[in-house]
């Protein structure tokens, strides 16, 4: 098994302050900026940064759901962690500011992946597919902010 790393940047004319809270805002935002293959979205518990508990289903491509029920850190501020609880999905939300009223907003997922043949399609296509996903949450992200 080999860790597979899916990453979207995009930069934000909106403060960085502004955009931090944004993000951080699960319960209020998130729902907003998820894009067609998050489904049954739900916050658990808390809603605004860490300690937030949220759960959906992301729909990957047309044959692969995942469930996914995460628990939500801030180990600095400007980055969110949000852990899996039922795979080795790791979803970091990094912003910082990009220049006066700017903000870079980034997203990266790691996890472990299959072996053997799986492995290396899952290593291949993943990635390519969860950026197109977060490109389009980034975008409406930005129509947010």
């Amino acid at each position: 098994m080999a860790q597979v790393t899916a990453t979207a940047e995009r930069t934000i004319d909106a403060p960085v302050e502004k955009v931090r809270e944004l993000v951080a805002d699960y319960a209020g935002t998130r729902p907003r900026i998820l894009t067609e293959q998050y489904r049954d979205y739900e916050v658990i518990e808390g809603g605004k940064g860490a300690g937030t508990k949220a759960k959906w289903k992301l729909q990957a491509t047309s044959k692969r759901v995942r469930d996914v029920a995460v628990t939500v850190t801030e180990p600095e501020p400007g980055k969110l962690v949000e852990t899996d609880g039922n795979s080795s999905m790791v979803t970091t939300w990094t912003v910082r500011e990009a220049g006066a009223g700017r903000s870079l907003v980034r997203i990266e997922t790691t996890w472990q992946g299959a072996g053997g043949i799986g492995g290396f399609f899952e290593k291949t296509f993943a990635p390519a597919g969860l950026k197109r996903i977060y490109d389009g949450v980034l975008g409406k992200l930005a129509e947010v902010a």
